[in-house]
């Protein structure tokens, strides 16, 4: 069975190389984990370009390699099994990483495994907080996804109960960061000014949470409109606007709706375990309320540490060491990857 596995991603924005060892008893160590970000040649047009990424990447990769080799104290010779990203994402940009593994994989004549990026997400809590249970539920909030998920095999079995109709969370602090003149990525800027606001000073709505909407999914535009409909409203009036509370207020919406979902959802489920994995987790008042409300419902709360919880090379990995785990077979090379991959497909 393979014991060293390298992970490539390259979905989005990060190219991210990862190195893992897998051991007897199926648990998986980080041996190294290395990153390269082409976020801040994004930030002036305020979202990701696409083709922006795709060159990013070219350049990026093989010295995101060669670091992570150099972390790790390893040669390439010393891989037994590569995985790679094969979607979702954006297609240029993860076409850059599954031609990189194809090279590695052909050249070092070893198996290759196209993974999915959501069920990396999940996978690499299992770096910090070792297996998962046989069944948890997981919440993925990042830029590109907002997602509930029933976890019954990480490398075989998940199932999405629902999903963002609209803007991701992730989307939406981007676009609330803009209007309040906050920088690019809106995630950690609002982070930072709601510690100075005051959650409650106003009432922004909590989208899909009627009686009437589906109640696993998630909408943001809304709550993203309402924002910048009373900050023009303020302006209109000449009124300073009160960046902090505004700022705690939305996020205090946001993390009320996912928190109330994911553990309305594992009720429903007779789940004992939540995870909580994607860019936006890295979020105080989201692991702070999400941490309140497991306690009170008698959840096991597990959320990975920053580093791992945004796109990165480990997270590939370790999936892809699960994979191997489980006896899944290789992809052959002529496999392409897919921008629209569903979260039902954990390998290709």
């Amino acid at each position: 069975m393979p014991r060293i596995i390298m992970g490539i991603e390259s979905s989005c924005d990060e190219t991210g190389v990862g190195l893992v060892r897998l051991h007897d008893d199926n648990t998986v160590e980080l041996l190294a984990d290395e990153v390269a970000s082409s976020v801040d040649q994004h930030a002036r047009f305020g979202g990701v370009v696409p083709e922006v990424a795709s060159r990013a990447h070219l350049e990026a990769m093989v010295p995101t390699v060669e670091r992570a080799f150099a972390t790790a104290g390893l040669k390439l010779s010393d891989v037994d099994a590569i995985a790679v990203t094969a979607g979702p994402g954006l297609a240029g940009a993860l076409l850059v990483g599954v031609a990189a593994a194809k090279a590695y994989a052909a050249a070092l004549d070893i198996p290759l495994y196209g993974v999915n990026h959501l069920a990396g997400h999940i996978a690499v809590d299992t770096l910090q907080h070792g297996p998962l249970p046989e069944r948890c539920l997981a919440l993925l909030v990042s830029g590109g996804h907002t997602q509930l998920l029933l976890v019954d095999d990480i490398a075989a079995e998940i199932t999405e109960l629902g999903s963002t109709v609209d803007d991701a969370a992730g989307e939406a602090y981007d676009k609330v960061a803009r209007v309040l003149g906050l920088p690019y990525p809106g995630g950690p800027p609002i982070d930072k000014a709601a510690k100075n606001g005051d959650g409650a000073a106003i009432a922004f709505p909590r989208g899909m949470t009627g009686p009437r909407d589906a109640k696993f999914d998630f909408s943001f535009s809304g709550l993203k409109t309402a924002v910048a409909r009373w900050v023009e409203g303020a302006e209109r009036r000449g009124e300073e606007i009160p960046v902090d509370d505004v700022a705690a207020s939305f996020q205090e919406a946001v993390a009320d709706v996912l928190t109330m979902k994911a553990i309305r959802a594992a009720k429903e489920h007779g789940v004992d375990t939540l995870v909580i994995s994607g860019g936006v987790a890295a979020n105080s008042r989201l692991s702070e309320l999400a941490a309140e409300r497991c306690a009170e419902a008698g959840i096991h709360l597990r959320v990975p540490r920053p580093r791992l919880c945004t796109d990165n090379g480990a997270m590939i990995a370790a999936l892809g060491a699960h994979v191997v785990a489980a006896g899944r077979p290789p992809a052959s090379l002529d496999f392409s990857a897919n921008p629209a991959l569903p979260v039902q497909i954990v390998s290709i």
